[in-house]
């Protein structure tokens, strides 16, 4: 089992940045399977989307509405990864969550609440 942890969420203004981070613990060996994390959010009357990921050799996909706004990182040993959110706007108001596939395992945090808002 892998258990991941999000904080860094919060109230800011349009135009703003913050920074998430996402802990993984737990079973040693199923970490190291760790293929990819992500990070999704899932805006007011919404459904789920993927934000960022980045996979084990070190590419990294985002969508469209993020681009050149959010950099998703992670460290080496896979029990950190982070989302960077700059010039952020009143859309990306949204419960974010962290997620990682191990190829037959999906694990995702509780999620960390995202407002932008003046």
């Amino acid at each position: 089992q892998v258990q991941l942890a999000e904080s860094g969420g919060g109230l800011v203004q349009p135009g703003g940045s913050l920074s998430l981070s996402c802990a993984v613990a737990g079973n040693v060996y199923e970490i190291s399977l760790i293929d990819s994390m992500a990070w999704y959010r899932q805006g007011p009357g919404k459904y789920r989307e993927l934000v960022a990921r980045v996979f084990s050799g070190g590419t990294s996909n985002y969508a469209d509405s993020v681009k050149g706004r959010f950099t998703i990182s992670r460290n080496n040993d896979k029990k950190m990864f982070y989302l960077h959110m700059e010039d952020l706007k009143p859309e990306d108001t949204a419960v974010y969550f962290c997620n990682v596939n191990t190829r037959t395992s999906d694990y995702w945090g509780q999620g960390t609440q995202v407002t932008v808002s003046s």
